[in-house]
């Protein structure tokens, strides 16, 4: 099978919903998400003070999907109809058959919730099963505990970490934690997914 580069698409499970991230979904981010310090502390973004900053980390995203750069999701909570979060694919080849999932963050609500399991359960299973890819990955602060533990939990090898990688908000060098899953390793991680997400 021939890779496929990713494309704006909605996909949908049994808590949440993937639908292709717009400027329409800025009232729920903001309300739902905010300036919450500890959702912004790891990303590349300082956090937004006003519903206009947090207007233009959204325009950021939407403008890299118009360059071809990424496609981008909103993450919306079946129960209440609202976007809690966003993610997307990112850094993608179809030639070689690997796309990075990234961009991800999530209102504090919805924390240990299954919520962040069936995002990742439905965005993997679209890129190996959809779109043919051989090779999924995640990049992490380093000291970012949280998100290596739950990147680990999706089944995901710890590949290296690249020193001085990014630059952070605050002027100082970021490493980034590498992390990745091979398609013949999707069909176990798949089913661990799908049983965690079975008990809640």
């Amino acid at each position: 099978m021939t890779a496929k580069p990713p494309t704006p698409v909605t996909l949908t499970g049994r808590h949440i919903r993937l639908e292709p991230l717009e400027r329409r979904h800025l009232a729920d981010l903001w309300a739902t998400v905010g300036s919450e310090p500890e959702v912004w502390r790891w990303t590349t973004h300082l956090p937004p003070a006003s519903e206009r900053e947090f207007g233009a980390v959204l325009d950021l995203r939407v403008a890299e999907e118009a360059a071809g750069e990424s496609v981008n999701f909103a993450v919306v909570d079946l129960g209440s109809g609202r976007a809690v979060g966003a993610t997307g694919y990112h850094d993608f080849s179809a030639r070689d058959e690997y796309l990075e999932i990234g961009g991800t963050w999530y209102a504090r609500s919805v924390w240990r919730t299954a919520v962040n399991t069936e995002a990742k359960l439905l965005l993997l299973a679209h890129a190996f099963e959809d779109l043919g890819m051989g090779r999924v990955f995640w990049k992490t602060d380093a000291r970012n505990e949280r998100s290596r533990t739950a990147i680990r939990r999706l089944g995901a090898q710890y590949e290296g970490t690249h020193r001085r990688d990014r630059l952070r908000p605050d002027g100082t060098w970021r490493d980034s934690a590498y992390f990745s899953m091979l398609a013949d390793e999707w069909p176990a991680a798949k089913s661990r997914l799908a049983e965690r997400l079975s008990r809640g």
